[in-house]
């Protein structure tokens, strides 16, 4: 478990940078911020399912 949550974190963090390093046209920032969201969240979906109270709550936060 410790091994996923690290590479989430390192997930985020190479997507920040990824961010920062775009253009700052206009569509490439709207689809920039896009990508932040989703790749950000990553750790906090993992870490919300690391703490699911049963197979079923596992399941469907999954």
């Amino acid at each position: 478990m410790q091994d996923l949550r690290f590479r989430t974190k390192e997930f985020a963090l190479r997507i920040i940078q990824l961010y920062t390093s775009l253009q700052k046209t206009t569509e490439v920032q709207v689809i920039g911020k896009q990508v932040l969201r989703s790749g950000t969240s990553i750790g906090a979906h993992n870490r919300e399912v690391s703490r699911a109270k049963s197979d079923a709550d596992f399941i469907s936060k999954i």
